[in-house]
């Protein structure tokens, strides 16, 4: 009589001496949780270094919102850190790291979608694009400050009107038009 073999004895009747021996799961799982782990690693050090190049990056912005008066809170820059690091200018406004990782991608978030402001691989190229935002913003900001004069009246207003008499008006001309839908109702019937 033949016996199963249990879970900690391989089965050898009917393999050869030439035949790799069966794979266990555990080592499978084993061999895939190393390389999840690799990958992860891999993934964590692109990582790092978009966040340092995105550092450096900043430290050159430094002297730009170093001329930014201080009453003016139109920029809250700052790196965000997730699964895209990015360099926030504005709450619309931010640097990422394009796709090669080594580009810097300045886009602003508007109504109609995403677009890029600027893209190079160069500091100065960013700083400079940041520069013209950081000025247009500014500008708008002192537009949206100016307080217009209001309006002045017209000269001579015409009177109010009383909207009494197109009421009276209207009312005797839908008990009119009833009245005549109910004699000709009545003619009809008869």
């Amino acid at each position: 009589m033949r016996t199963r073999p249990t879970m900690s004895e391989p089965e050898t009747s009917g393999t050869h001496p030439s035949q790799p021996r069966p794979v266990r799961l555990r080592d499978a799982l084993l061999r895939a949780r190393i390389e999840a782990a690799d990958r992860t690693g891999v993934v964590v050090d692109l990582r790092d270094a978009e966040v340092a190049r995105l550092e450096i990056l900043n430290d050159a912005l430094d002297p730009l919102f170093a001329q930014v008066p201080e009453q003016i809170d139109l920029f809250d820059r700052g790196i965000s850190q997730g699964d895209t690091p990015r360099l926030w200018i504005d709450v619309v406004a931010h640097i990422m790291m394009g796709r090669d990782k080594r580009m810097y991608r300045f886009v602003q978030d508007t109504h109609f979608g995403r677009i890029v402001l600027a893209e190079s691989h160069d500091t100065s190229v960013i700083v400079e694009a940041v520069t013209d935002y950081v000025a247009r913003r500014m500008i708008e900001r002192e537009h949206a400050m100016v307080v217009l004069p209001e309006p002045k009246p017209e000269a001579a207003e015409r009177p109010a009107r009383s909207r009494v008499w197109p009421f009276v008006f209207g009312f005797i001309l839908g008990a009119a038009a009833l009245f005549g839908f109910a004699v000709l109702a009545a003619l009809r019937s008869w």
